[in-house]
């Protein structure tokens, strides 16, 4: 099993890495100007949206010295500013994340890997 751990009084405390991406996953959605996750087929080399249901393929979840590290890849909406959304969902993650957790984000990686346009 692949988690994230912390030492309390009481014991220790492990949250698997499926959890934190399934819960990092719902507050990128949330953030303005994205679209979804993106999941990218190895042997076609297509990058495709996921469904809210497989949505943490488009996460990635590390522990590097007791601190996350969180890689997303995005598929943003046409017209929008990049950097602006990035901004956003940095600073919705980073502090969901870590209220939710109690882990610390060292890093967070944003990989835009497709735009649509939205209805």
């Amino acid at each position: 099993m692949k988690g994230s751990s912390m030492n309390t009084h009481m014991g220790k405390i492990v949250v698997h890495n499926e959890v934190i991406a399934q819960y990092a996953g719902g507050v990128a959605v949330e953030c303005f100007g994205i679209v979804g996750m993106a999941g990218v087929s190895v042997k076609d080399g297509l990058v495709k949206l996921l469904k809210m249901d497989s949505i943490t393929r488009g996460i990635s979840v590390a522990l590097h010295q007791n601190k996350l590290i969180l890689d997303f890849h995005v598929i943003v909406a046409y017209g929008v500013s990049i950097l602006a959304v990035a901004d956003n969902l940095i600073s919705n993650v980073k502090y969901k994340v870590e209220e939710f957790t109690g882990i610390e984000i060292e890093k967070i990686n944003i990989y835009v890997d497709g735009v649509r346009v939205i209805d």
